[in-house]
């Protein structure tokens, strides 16, 4: 049992996630490491990784390709993660297994990442 999980009650089916229901976080995207290349493919040098969908995707949907030497977590590059936008960082990540501290990937954005029961979270912070 995770220590999240060890604090709020069984979910049913048709109830939302506790991030969205009660702490207010909301849904931004979800990434998939993949290996192919994808047309409009941007590449960011400071992790070694190709993006794609971010921005035409109707349903939040980025596509990751890590080059061999990527700095970012094995557990991001070879599993899907989901992200959410929270309204204070350091809160959202309290208590966590944080796998990649808080950074700032674009300006005016801040973000860390964290393992909940095998996979990685996501949070975003906009100024």
């Amino acid at each position: 049992m995770t220590q999240s999980s060890a604090h709020q009650k069984l979910r049913k089916f048709q109830e939302a996630p506790t991030a969205t229901s009660t702490q207010g976080w909301r849904f931004h995207h979800i990434g998939i490491p993949n290996d192919t290349p994808r047309s409009g493919e941007h590449y960011l040098e400071r992790f070694k990784v190709f993006a794609s969908g971010f921005e035409t995707s109707l349903y939040g949907v980025e596509w990751l390709r890590f080059e061999s030497d990527s700095p970012v977590h094995e557990l991001v590059r070879s599993v899907p993660h989901i992200a959410f936008e929270v309204e204070v960082l350091e809160e959202a990540i309290a208590g966590k297994e944080v796998i990649f501290p808080p950074f700032s990937p674009y300006s005016g954005v801040r973000a860390a990442m964290f393992v909940e029961n095998g996979a990685p979270i996501e949070v975003l912070e906009f100024s």
